[in-house]
């Protein structure tokens, strides 16, 4: 009889307490909030909040139930903002599973844009993902500050997150710092999570710094979901030697439609590395004699795939280049060199310029006979030095064409540096370089004056405009044109139709021009190798009619 009478006493303070019991709680918010589950009678939820507030102990449990009031006003006991703050009490409680109830349900109406008339407002939301946040839920945390927006949140939410290990918020705060040292400490912790995006990202952080051997497994890991890291793993397998594997993921990239995957594969269908022997071997694949009027034969070269396959849009642009089809200057198809042929620097010589050591190009140059180069490298500062164009993989066709003008002798109408500007910008300094595009000023007049008769000849109604060429040494200089010439912004100037005039009376002059033999003759020169040196001070003379 005594046991009969303990058991039912504590059946009685048991049912008493189930109102704060958290497995209760959640059945009956949940019943509410999702209509699949059995439904409770809006009573008995309310009933079961009143005892919830009525059994707290101060009046702050009132604050921590209660939800903020809806913008519909005629909701005085809203059904769903109850049962919500009763998800809010298991949690507090230490509930994962209502925690986890509350994430999912602000997600799907975060998702859903808080549009859905059944949804839960924003309001309601932020309200009570806040207090997650204060119980260091992460995931709370990061949401809240989606839902707020980069201007809105506080950037402590995305680092509780980031500290929480959710992945997005980590690469979030990766991305946000300017730190390199937090950005690749953050990039690596969302990277080992195996998110994907924190994998390419820190991939990209690697290979920016030149690390491709760590950025090799994270693309390794990638590149069978993404067709960018795809790309970018076959050119690091190429780089490699990696042939065979490095194509199958171009394949895989191009497919899914990267276009420089595409680029990638007609690359390397068309072309292939050549040692300095073997690209001797091939020198005489291309007919000059076939060309008309070839009185400035321009040979490219690569380097790397990367260097090849722009080197080839380069080539194929020259040729759909309407403008500069009168002009008699032939382009050949690009040669693919080994990457031990040529030594470049992006600073070569310590002047702040791409340049490279192009004597292993002598013996293709006596077989191609071409008289210019240009030499496509990764990166540097593209320019003209005697007879030899550098272009970076990031220069656009407008600044080999605005390099190719150089070729011809014409001069920048952008102001100039210092040092050229000293040999440029006094009458006795033009006169030995003689632009067919700048004149400056003299006592008298304009110097050289026979440019300006040639361009008055041209065309009579020519306008002479001010040029910004020797503007560093405050003196003036002139243009035949009022425009912004391609001699002056490569990207968005025109070439006047006088310019083009002026361009085929340089290519005719040949004397003005600095061929490649120029630059072979001071680095043999430069060398001691005497015999070499002579050889192509011989065909610079023969070039250009100097002896």
């Amino acid at each position: 009889m005594r046991g009969l009478f303990l058991a039912v006493f504590a059946l009685l303070i048991v049912a008493g307490d189930s109102g704060r019991y958290a497995p209760q709680l959640i059945s009956n918010a949940i019943s509410v909030l999702l209509p699949s589950h059995p439904s409770v009678d809006g009573a008995i939820l309310d009933s079961t909040l009143l005892e919830v507030e009525e059994s707290g102990t101060s009046d702050s449990v009132q604050s921590d139930t209660i939800a903020p009031k809806s913008n519909d006003t005629s909701l005085e006991n809203n059904p769903r903002d109850n049962a919500l703050a009763l998800l809010w009490l298991a949690a507090k409680q230490g509930s994962d599973i209502a925690q986890l109830h509350m994430l999912e349900i602000f997600e799907s109406a975060y998702n859903n844009g808080f549009s859905s008339t059944d949804s839960i407002d924003q309001k309601t939301a932020t309200y009570f993902l806040e207090k997650l946040v204060n119980l260091e839920n992460a995931d709370a945390a990061w949401l809240l500050y989606q839902i707020l927006g980069e201007e809105g949140a506080s950037e402590r939410f995305m680092r509780l997150a980031a500290l929480g290990d959710v992945a997005e918020a980590q690469l979030a705060f990766a991305m946000s710092t300017d730190s390199p040292e937090k950005r690749e400490k953050w990039l690596i912790r969302a990277a080992s999570q195996d998110y994907l995006p924190a994998q390419a990202a820190l991939a990209d952080w690697y290979l920016l710094h030149g690390q491709q051997q760590l950025a090799k497994p994270l693309l390794a890991a990638t590149a069978t979901l993404d067709m960018q890291s795809a790309f970018k793993y076959a050119r690091l397998l190429w780089g490699e030697g990696e042939f065979s594997e490095a194509k199958s993921h171009f394949n895989f990239a191009a497919k899914k439609g990267h276009q420089q995957a595409e680029k990638a594969l007609e690359a390397i269908k068309l072309y292939s590395p050549y040692s300095v022997a073997q690209a001797t071997r091939q020198s005489g694949a291309f007919n000059w004699e076939g060309k008309a009027n070839c009185l400035q034969r321009v040979q490219p070269f690569a380097t790397s795939l990367a260097t090849i396959m722009r080197a080839h849009e380069l080539y194929q642009s020259y040729n759909n280049d309407s403008r500069l089809k009168n002009l008699s200057i032939c382009l050949a198809p690009p040669i693919w060199l080994k990457t031990d042929v040529l030594e470049c620097d992006a600073n070569y010589k310590r002047a702040g310029i791409l340049g490279c050591n192009i004597t292993p190009l002598a013996n293709i140059a006596k077989k191609r006979k071409f008289s210019h180069a240009v030499v496509v490298a990764e990166q540097g500062k593209a320019n003209v030095q005697n007879g030899v164009m550098y272009l970076d993989i990031s220069d656009a066709y407008s600044v080999f064409v605005h390099e190719l003008a150089h070729f011809a002798g014409f001069a920048d109408e952008y102001p100039i540096g210092k040092g050229m500007a000293n040999k440029l910008c006094d009458q006795d300094g033009i006169e030995d370089f003689r632009p067919p595009n700048v004149v400056v000023d003299t006592e008298y007049w304009y110097a050289p004056h026979e440019t300006v008769e040639n361009w008055l000849e041209i065309d009579p109604a020519t306008i002479i405009a001010r040029a910004k060429t020797c503007s560093v040494l405050g003196l003036n200089s002139y243009k035949p044109s009022r425009r912004i010439t391609f001699m002056e912004h490569h990207d968005s100037g025109v070439i006047p139709p006088l310019y083009l005039v002026l361009w085929q009376q340089q290519l005719e002059k040949q004397n003005p021009q600095r061929p490649i033999s120029m630059n072979f003759f001071q680095a043999f020169h430069n060398s001691g190798n005497r015999k070499e040196a002579a050889h192509w001070l011989a065909e610079y003379e023969a070039f250009t009619g100097s002896k």
